[in-house]
């Protein structure tokens, strides 16, 4: 069991790296919504509690405070990028973000664990619920990228990928503790199913978005060789008065 969790960790610890790689090449974000990593980036404070309190393994609670910092991170690209804030803002935000994410831990770990001894379990899983809606939440708008232009752009395939995969593993772990923790796997189960949604639609609208690029390029070198050749070669004459 404790090699899936690391496993698990490891793919959550490197899964945005892609992510974060592609907008810093290509320096824009275009395409990728700052919803969607401001959510993820929220709701790993909530699920670190969850994890912390339950005492459930080292390699799961280091999950959601690396997931969380790295999705912080590709959201402040998306400010710098995409909303052209200075740098000083976005590493203040970054800091800022990263300061409440332990403060919110600390504490309500702390006070979550006390009443679930006390006989309050939904009290802690309420923490594991929020994580939820969050993750799934976040992806909203999204789709709403991806609906709005018709393709999967700005968002790294790869990213994707690992990030399903490290809650596949997530999951498996929980699977094989004595007892399953559902409230614990659903935030991972929702991963899952959530990325694999946005890899399926750029496996079937990007090549739909290429061949319409491509048939619209056509078009046009069409329509440029029917120009008359007056218009095409001989340069407009400026007449002034």
């Amino acid at each position: 069991m404790f090699w899936r969790q690391s496993v698990s960790t490891v793919m959550w610890m490197v899964q945005l790296v892609p992510q974060v790689i592609k907008s810093y090449r290509e320096k824009s974000t275009e395409g990728l919504s700052p919803w969607l990593m401001l959510s993820w980036a929220l709701s790993a404070p909530f699920l670190g509690v969850y994890m912390i309190a339950q005492e459930i393994s080292i390699p799961l609670i280091l999950q959601p405070q690396l997931f969380g910092a790295m999705s912080a991170l590709s959201w402040t690209q998306c400010l710098y990028y995409s909303y052209h804030k200075t740098k000083i803002q976005c590493l203040s935000a970054y800091c800022i973000f990263l300061t409440f994410a332990g403060a919110f831990q600390g504490g309500f770990a702390v006070l979550a664990r006390r009443k679930y001894e006390n006989g309050d379990v939904w009290s802690l899983r309420t923490f594991a619920l929020f994580s939820s809606i969050l993750l799934s939440a976040g992806l909203l708008p999204q789709y709403w990228e991806i609906w709005k232009r018709k393709e999967v752009i700005g968002v790294s395939i790869l990213f994707m990928i690992i990030d399903m995969l490290g809650g596949v593993f997530s999951a498996l772990s929980l699977v094989f503790k004595e007892t399953f923790d559902i409230f614990a796997a659903i935030p991972y189960l929702m991963v899952v199913a959530l990325d694999a949604l946005v890899i399926v639609l750029a496996m079937i609208l990007n090549p739909l978005a290429r061949r319409r690029r491509q048939r619209q390029e056509s078009n046009e070198i069409a329509v440029e060789a029917q120009r008359p050749t007056d218009e095409r070669d001989i340069p407009q004459r400026i007449i002034t008065v």
